[in-house]
């Protein structure tokens, strides 16, 4: 049986994104799985969808940022390897932050236990303009 975590987005200017739901076969993962599971499934959905916009955790190389998400400059697939790198390069240096039932984690190797109340999110770090 898969056990299930529902992953919400938002950033410190309270914009929530949408939830994605990710099936793990096991209680216990670390925060690198559920980065990779997450990046993974992302990814993995836009290259079978093909959208007009990428709405993912890491914004892909040759991508503007829009309101809708990152618009790909010309059509093609996306590597997960790649983004995953990226990804874990900003976790690494605070440029996301991930809650799990409202407590943050902060190392890639943390266990993290699945249960039906557990609550994830992922919390992009906007800087602020001006002074």
């Amino acid at each position: 049986m898969a056990n299930r975590l529902n992953i919400h987005d938002t950033n410190t200017l309270g914009d929530d994104g949408p939830i994605l739901v990710l099936d793990f076969l096991t209680e216990q993962i670390t925060v690198r799985e559920l980065i990779r599971s997450r990046v993974y499934q992302e990814v993995k959905d836009f290259n079978t969808q093909q959208p007009e916009f990428f709405r993912g955790l890491i914004q892909p190389t040759e991508t503007e940022q829009t309101l809708n998400g990152y618009k790909l400059r010309k059509p093609r697939k996306i590597k997960w390897e790649t983004q995953f790198e990226k990804a874990i390069t900003a976790f690494q240096s605070n440029g996301f932050i991930i809650l799990v039932d409202d407590e943050q984690v902060t190392e890639l190797e943390e266990e993290i236990t699945i249960a039906p109340e557990t609550s994830i999110t992922f919390m992009k770090l906007v800087p602020l303009v001006g002074g």
